[in-house]
């Protein structure tokens, strides 16, 4: 499944729009990722662990998001956006990755 943020692809025309396409994933941060990430943002540097679970959690966002994409026979989505929401409240420290675009198939 191609996955792109523009609206279109150089050289390929679209023959069809199947419309929005999303995917979520959540990623939930435990007390002692929280107290390390307390540290380190105190003395610097880079939490390599959070950047691991964001990446794995939009990995799977666009996972979902291109499979729902298949499903309405599309094989390419455009106009892709990505967004991460803070859940805090009764979900804890809960952050939501958020993909949506528009499922297109492309002529070949």
């Amino acid at each position: 499944m191609l996955i792109l943020t523009s609206s279109t692809l150089e050289g390929k025309k679209i023959k069809e729009y199947h419309g929005l396409v999303t995917g979520d994933a959540l990623l939930g941060a435990n007390l002692y990722k929280d107290m390390f990430s307390g540290v380190r943002d105190v003395v610097g540097g880079r939490n390599s662990k959070y950047e691991e679970e964001l990446k794995n959690a939009r990995n799977l966002a666009l996972k979902i998001m291109g499979e729902k994409a298949e499903e309405k026979g599309a094989n390419a989505v455009i106009g892709t956006s990505v967004s991460y929401h803070n859940l805090g409240g009764t979900m804890g420290n809960t952050i939501m990755v958020t993909v949506f675009g528009t499922a297109v198939s492309l002529q070949e």
